[in-house]
């Protein structure tokens, strides 16, 4: 009966030992430590906020990049604003200036009458008085008128309607203007119709 006491004791102390050494085994760092040691999961508890870290960095230059690129479009709006408004300004009066045109060129026409009388003679002073001051209002405006007669053709301010030819002038030389052209600001209105040298 002692015997089979001692027996059992020993058995029991060896599967202590047994155990003892299992758990000896796995919370001892060994050479080259093995997924599921205690170094192991150690450092998967520091690569863990590692990648965290590098995560928030990554979403700051995203949001970084954003507000650069939001800052750069409000800054392009405000340029573009900026010069559409100055382009409004500085055109402001086109569309009165071109119906004010025909009104000019009826004044040429009048002026152009001979004064037989002096009557007649006096009302074409008075139309040449009042032309001078629509002149003097729609120049402050930036109303300018085209030189055509003795200029090189440009296409961009002259439009030719009949062509001649005359030894006298240059090729390409306008001769005559048939209706005056006008720029507003630089821009053209109305290009000169005109009769070109050929």
């Amino acid at each position: 009966m002692s015997n089979e006491k001692e027996t059992i004791k020993q058995q029991d102390l060896e599967q202590e030992t047994a155990k003892v050494e299992e758990t000896a085994e796995t919370t001892e760092p060994a050479e080259g430590t093995e997924p599921g040691t205690v170094e192991s999961a150690e450092q998967a508890q520091v690569e863990e906020p590692v990648d965290e870290a590098t995560e928030l960095q990554a979403q700051l230059e995203e949001e970084q990049n954003k507000y650069l690129r939001l800052l750069a479009d409000y800054d392009n709006f405000k340029r573009r604003t900026k010069k559409d408004q100055e382009l409004a300004k500085q055109f402001r009066s086109q569309s009165l200036l071109t119906d004010l045109l025909p009104v000019l060129d009826n004044f040429d026409r009048a002026l152009a009458v001979e004064a037989k009388s002096e009557e007649s003679a006096s009302l074409l002073k008075g139309l040449e008085m009042v032309k001078k001051s629509l002149i003097d209002a729609v120049t402050a405006e930036g109303l300018e008128e085209i030189k055509a007669v003795g200029e090189p053709f440009d296409p961009h301010f002259h439009q030719a309607v009949i062509q001649e030819n005359d030894p006298d002038s240059e090729p390409g030389t306008v001769l005559q203007e048939l209706q005056k052209g006008y720029t507003l600001n630089g821009r053209v209105l109305r290009p000169a119709m005109v009769k070109v040298n050929e």
